[in-house]
């Protein structure tokens, strides 16, 4: 077993942003789950756990910096660019 952490580089930009959290939604959605709750969840814990490890939508997820991915929902809720 190797001891060499692993380390994620967040994704920077709106629109990488944007097609990773469709990808996790379309994930989310395959296995059953209720998306919304499961993103929110998410959110709020910072445990990866909430996100299925179905279609990489776990590995996906964990590049995106949280505070990234809020910042850009509440841009977008509120029509600010």
């Amino acid at each position: 077993m190797d001891e060499f952490t692993r380390k994620f580089t967040p994704v920077a930009g709106g629109e990488q942003i944007r097609t990773i959290l469709a990808e996790v939604h379309a994930a989310l959605e395959e296995k059953g789950y209720n998306p919304i709750n499961q993103i929110v969840g998410y959110l709020l814990s910072e445990d990866p756990t909430y996100i299925t490890s179905h279609r990489n939508a776990r590995g996906l997820i964990c590049r995106v910096d949280r505070d990234e991915l809020l910042s850009e929902m509440v841009k977008t809720y509120l029509g600010v660019k």
